[in-house]
């Protein structure tokens, strides 16, 4: 298969109008304080079993196309030793894998961070092939200060991003770019706005330099948000706000902008999503998610290490993957959080 027919096939699979890919790819340091709220110890066998229970959850294939899994999770098996991506395959959940290997300060740019991860890349990819990933995410992360981010952060990090997405794409892997302006801060949703559409310029601008093929990636960008310590916006003003920044920036080439939750709630980012699509007109690309948090928050609850809590933490991440694909489709009403089903 060519490399082009390859990207296309993953595309295919991966984007649809109801579905949207889950992130659990947290890395060692995340994973160990989202376990350390739920009083687990994060070894090896309790995270082979945690993402083992998302990926075997009866019926998420429904709701969920595609995995972001971190690298060590390509490799486990469950407890009848088969490897957990292929648990996915058999639910029509395409395997994907987190590539970068975390943030650091900007040189130049005090305030601004810059992502590692480029060298050796190409060679990772080899082998996260052959253990069934079929696509990557690379995230660069932007605050808001005053000051920043910077021109040169903005720069400098969509050029990583250009660059990483080159070489997935000559590996035939789709890449997910994820350039993400955090909440963090009290700033306002103008703000916001005015950064996120800055950043993402910046993005395009870069991958067209890089000879990107826009149809074969996906976008996870941050919705337009108030930060933090400033107030919680309703859902249409998010929409609103949101929508408008990316019918300035995002090509209509590019197949799905495939949300992160970044620190919304699990009900939040759900009603922020619909929103969204009820307000998307005729918006030329798929608008879903690629939530971590806001997905998986309610299974870890309700596992808490426990093997007797499996099929309750399973219940809870298919009814959140559930009301998102209804917000997908703008058919997400708040009355549905008290359904049991």
């Amino acid at each position: 298969m060519s490399s082009a027919s390859e990207l296309q096939q993953t595309i295919t699979d991966l984007v649809d109008d109801h579905r949207g890919i889950l992130a659990a790819d947290e890395s060692l340091p995340t994973i160990e304080k989202r376990f350390k709220a739920i009083n687990v110890t994060a070894t090896e066998a309790n995270r082979r079993a945690y993402r083992s229970l998302l990926l075997s959850t009866p019926g998420l294939g429904n709701y969920i196309s595609g995995v972001i899994l971190f690298e060590e999770t390509l490799g486990q098996t469950d407890e009848n030793r088969t490897p957990l991506p292929e648990i996915a395959q058999t639910q029509n959940i395409v395997p994907g894998v987190k590539v970068d290997k975390g943030k650091g300060p900007l040189a130049g740019a005090p305030g601004d961070l810059i992502t590692f991860g480029l060298d050796g890349l190409e060679k990772r990819l080899e082998t996260y092939k052959t253990q069934g990933a079929r696509f990557a995410k690379w995230r660069e992360v932007y605050p808001i200060t005053r000051h920043n981010p910077t021109p040169l952060g903005r720069l400098a990090n969509a050029e990583m991003l250009a660059r990483y997405a080159a070489v997935c794409q000559e590996s035939g892997l789709v890449p997910i770019v994820e350039p993400e302006v955090l909440m963090d801060g009290d700033h306002d949703i103008a703000r916001c706005a005015a950064v996120t559409e800055l950043v993402l310029h910046a993005v395009f601008h870069a991958l067209h330099q890089h000879n990107i093929s826009l149809e074969h990636m996906l976008l996870k960008p941050n919705m337009v948000l108030p930060g933090k310590g400033c107030r919680r916006a309703e859902p249409q003003e998010v929409a609103e706000a949101t929508l408008e920044v990316l019918r300035r920036t995002v090509p209509a080439a590019v197949p799905s902008i495939n949300f992160l939750s970044g620190g919304q709630g699990p009900e939040e980012a759900t009603a922020n999503l619909n929103a969204i699509n009820q307000r998307k007109g005729n918006a030329p690309w798929q608008l879903s998610i690629s939530y971590g948090r806001a997905l998986q928050q309610p299974a870890l609850q309700a596992w808490r290490g426990k093997p007797e809590n499996r099929e309750k933490a399973q219940r809870a991440l298919l009814k959140r993957a559930r009301l998102n694909s209804l917000a997908r489709q703008g058919k997400y009403d708040p009355c549905m959080e008290n359904d049991d089903e």
